[in-house]
């Protein structure tokens, strides 16, 4: 069957069983936001230092020669002498303890010995982890040596709309806040947001409601209260060509569509009445 022939199916499908109940089923599939209580999030932010240390120690680590495998255990070492475990290994069979994404691999990307760092790549490093049961995520891309300016261009916008979706949160406002910064901030530079992939809430899991998107739609979890106790995280990903994206052989690294360079920010962050608490700073 072609594409086309399987829009037009899909349409008749929309038309006979009503968007209202297909969209009422994706809602029901969403799991519901956990919120925490402020023992649970003092843990988190003990959980959240330990993967800031180990973005500490990339940060001085990263260069030319220096291998993905090196980098993985580098984090393996800090989150072990931390009594952590790493939230990433195992997890639906992923087999390292961090996940390394070169250029215009924009996350999941898999550790290994020949995957040497060149001088003018960047390397997203994605890090979580498990500790007294709760979930530490952050992510960052650094620069490997010296870079060309559209590359540091792309880090700097991704960065500052991490940021841009962070001072979003206010008690009482909604996640769809979080997501317009994040797309505001991106899209007058002429990158590109992603779509597939988004932030989430995290605790006891890795993955937990409610969905954080990094642009404006209609999604049923952008009308999700920011309350006291909410605990999510952020990740803006954004493209320098396309925001699409594909999948490679190996089921876990995702590159840009067009093998554009792709970045990657992520901090994990408390909802208060204060105002956000990044729980992943030392």
């Amino acid at each position: 069957m072609n594409r086309e022939s399987m829009m037009m199916k899909f349409r008749r499908q929309l038309r006979r069983n009503g968007r209202g109940r297909i969209k009422a089923r994706q809602e029901q599939e969403r799991p519901a936001p956990i919120h925490k209580s402020p023992r649970e999030i003092q843990i988190m932010r003990e959980a959240g230092r330990i993967v800031a240390r180990v973005h500490q120690a990339f940060r001085e680590a990263i260069g030319p020669g220096i291998s993905t495998w090196d980098l993985d255990e580098l984090a393996a070492g800090i989150i072990h002498s931390h009594n952590a475990k790493s939230s990433f290994l195992g997890y639906r069979g992923y087999p390292a303890n961090i996940c390394t994404s070169i250029n215009e691999e924009l996350v999941h990307g898999i550790p290994n010995q020949a995957r040497v760092l060149q001088e003018g790549d960047i390397i997203s490093i994605d890090v979580g982890v498990f500790h007294r049961g709760f979930v530490g995520d952050s992510g960052w891309t650094y620069p490997v040596g010296e870079i060309d300016p559209a590359a540091e261009r792309l880090l700097q916008v991704t960065e500052a709309s991490l940021t841009a979706g962070i001072e979003a949160i206010r008690a009482g406002g909604c996640v769809l806040d979080i997501s317009s910064a994040v797309q505001k901030s991106v899209e007058p530079s002429g990158f590109h947001v992603v779509r597939e992939y988004t932030g989430h809430g995290v605790g006891r899991s890795m993955h937990e409601g409610p969905q954080v998107l990094n642009y404006v739609s209609d999604d049923t979890d952008g009308r999700v209260a920011l309350s006291p106790g909410l605990v999510i995280a952020i990740e803006p990903m954004v493209q320098m060509g396309t925001w699409r994206t594909e999948t490679l052989k190996d089921k876990w690294t995702v590159i840009s569509e067009d093998h554009s360079l792709s970045a990657h920010f992520e901090h994990t962050v408390a909802v208060t009445n204060r105002g956000p608490e990044i729980l992943t700073l030392l």
